[in-house]
Order: structure tokens, then sequence, then C-alpha cells
């Protein structure tokens, strides 16, 4: 049997790099209400890693980087603005997030709609076109 999930603290962090993720963390900050939880500086002008938070949520990012790790990762740009996997924020109000990244110059993919599950939400691409899926469908409500 597999044990009830643990709601206090999330055990899947996506791990994401930014060309500027500085820059990266100060717009996930005020379009999505990331709160900044740790901030390693890389010591040129980058970020070594960095750890935000959002409910129960966590997201590590960093600069991108000519390591081991980051041989592994592709940047939007680098393969025709493609994207290879999204992040789902599940939110309160799903409209005052969505006009909050138009306001700070998302791109838009998906416009906000109802869902057809439930919920309401939309898909827009950040300041380095990663791919952002935001809504208030909570699939933590329908779970056992």
């Amino acid at each position: 049997m597999t044990p009830a999930p643990n709601r206090s603290a999330s055990t899947l962090i996506p791990c994401l790099r930014y060309r500027d993720a500085p820059a990266a963390i100060e717009w996930l900050c005020k379009v999505f209400g990331f709160e900044k939880h740790l901030v390693v500086p890389d010591g040129h002008g980058g970020i070594a890693h960095a750890q935000l938070v959002l409910g129960g949520g966590m997201l590590m990012l960093g600069s991108v980087a000519d390591t081991a790790y980051g041989h592994f990762m592709k940047q939007p740009d680098e393969i025709g603005g493609a994207e290879t996997q999204s992040p789902y924020l599940v939110v309160p109000d799903a409209d005052a997030v969505y006009a909050r990244a138009k306001a700070a110059g998302a791109r838009i993919a998906l416009d906000i709609v109802d869902q057809d599950y439930g919920g309401r939400g939309f898909s827009c691409h950040d300041l380095e076109g990663r791919l952002w899926s935001v809504g208030t469908y909570d699939p933590w409500q329908d779970a056992g």
C-alpha cells in the first residue's frame, strides 16, 4: 500500500536554469508570488542555487552553467522556443496572477479559461521563455 502523501512539504521539486537567474527570481516572486527561501550567489553575478517557496511547494533554480549537470539541460531558445516540461502552480485567484503576468511582460501561451476538469487557468512563458501553467484546480482537493 502506498503511504499517504506528506502535504506539509513538497517531495517533488522542479529544478530550472536561467541565463539571468537573479532577474528570474525577482520576476517569479513578483508575478507568481514565490518567496525566497534560500539564494546562494555564485560570485560572478549569477546564482549557484536558489530555493523559492509557494504554499507547500518549492522550486529550485540556478544560473545556466557549463557543468556536468548543466550539459543535460537546454534552454527554450536553444530548442526553437519549445519546452520539455511545465510547472503547474495552484493559486487561489488565477485571474489576479494572469493580470500580473501580462503586466510583467509574460507571453501568454494559452489564454485564461474555465477548465472542463474544474478550476480556471492559463499558461504563459516567463521572461526567458519557460512555460508555466497556472490555475485554481487543486488535485489534492480530489485526492482520496
